[in-house]
């Protein structure tokens, strides 16, 4: 069973801007609160959006919403991303 991601629901807030620091191709996928945002690790590849999406998933989960209240603001092809909860 995979572990379980931080909690992270004090960043929950609507209309929260979250900056986010991606590293796509990790050996498992991980987040983990971090000076100035939220890193997060994904198993996906870097191709087509995949490793932004996982991303996404993982965040979502580790604050407690659903995926899709979750908007792409900033970074579609970098690593450096933001989210923001709607």
């Amino acid at each position: 069973m995979p572990p379980r991601p931080p909690d992270l629901s004090h960043l929950a807030s609507p209309g929260a801007a979250i900056a986010v620091r991606v590293t796509p191709g990790a050996g498992r996928d991980a987040v983990a609160e971090a000076e100035g945002g939220v890193a997060i690790r994904v198993t996906a590849a870097p191709e087509k959006g995949k490793a932004t999406e996982a991303a996404r998933k993982l965040l979502a989960k580790a604050l407690g919403v659903a995926p899709g209240r979750l908007a792409l603001i900033r970074g579609a092809a970098s690593r450096d991303k933001v989210f923001r909860l709607d």
